[in-house]
């Protein structure tokens, strides 16, 4: 008997596949890793590829990867177990970064940027390794405009998540099948289908996190206008180039010289 879809999930569904085909983010006999952490989003973000690829009629290959990074209490058994049932190839890879993390970053700091990186790193080294040419997070559309805030109001730059992404070595394609996909619809998701979540006891443990910060800011102001979240995923695919002051793009010294019907006298 076929499970009729929830309103979640044909959202989800509908989202995700809008995205891979806006930006072309998988192809026929593409090698895809499909970076699991045990969290809700990746979990997400697996079951709604597993569907999609049997609507497809499995053109591309999927393949999980998840990073053991050794952290207490860690038990993965009910996910192997899920795996097992879904019958989809995986491996768990243990690599001890989180002793690395909490030896080098002094209590109360932020984990999360030193962590990233070493699971980066452990990430594109086993695809490389495999020849996956495609690697797939469970970042959705509130991971991105949070990312833009913060971006913006902390480190005063104009960033993001990329939806699709090479890397900088040029050997990796990063890609965000969530990109279009709102937080609520995940959460409502995840709970219908009971995934066996591994909580995160490094950036889970910390409660006044920034990204938090923002992520109340964005809710408050939605609360005012529902908009505000769409507009702010919005603004990332229409920017407006010549409305910015980055100097590395304008030469604002000498912008008059390009000025048309107007003589400038060296």
């Amino acid at each position: 008997m076929i499970k009729k879809e929830s309103a979640a999930e044909k959202k989800l569904l509908h989202y995700t596949g809008k995205a891979i085909a806006d930006f072309n983010m998988i192809q026929t006999n593409d090698r895809v890793m499909v970076c699991l952490s045990g969290g809700k989003d990746s979990f997400t973000m697996l079951n709604i590829l597993l569907k999609l690829r049997q609507r497809a009629r499995g053109k591309f290959e999927l393949f999980v990867f998840t990073l053991d990074q050794a952290q207490p209490g860690w038990d993965d058994s009910k996910l192997r177990a899920w795996l097992e049932e879904k019958k989809v190839p995986f491996e768990i890879l243990t690599q001890d970064t989180y002793s690395i993390v909490k030896e080098k970053i002094p209590v109360g700091n932020t984990y999360c940027s030193l962590c990233s990186r070493l699971r980066r790193g452990s990430i594109y080294t086993y695809a490389e390794k495999n020849g996956f040419n495609k690697i797939a997070l469970g970042h959705h559309r509130d991971d991105l405009i949070r990312t833009l805030l913060m971006s913006i109001l902390y480190s005063g730059e104009i960033r993001s998540m990329p939806p699709k992404l090479l890397s900088d070595n040029k050997k990796h394609i990063v890609i965000r099948p969530l990109t279009y996909c709102q937080e609520n619809d995940i959460i409502e998701y995840a709970k219908e289908q009971n995934f066996p979540i591994i909580p995160c006891t490094l950036c889970g443990s910390q409660e006044n996190l920034v990204r938090q910060k923002v992520k109340v800011l964005i809710d408050q102001l939605a609360e005012e206008n529902p908009k505000v979240p769409s507009n702010i995923l919005h603004a990332l695919s229409s920017v407006r180039l010549s409305q910015l002051m980055d100097r590395n793009l304008w030469d604002f010294k000498n912008l008059e010289k390009q000025q048309e019907g107007v003589v400038v006298e060296l």
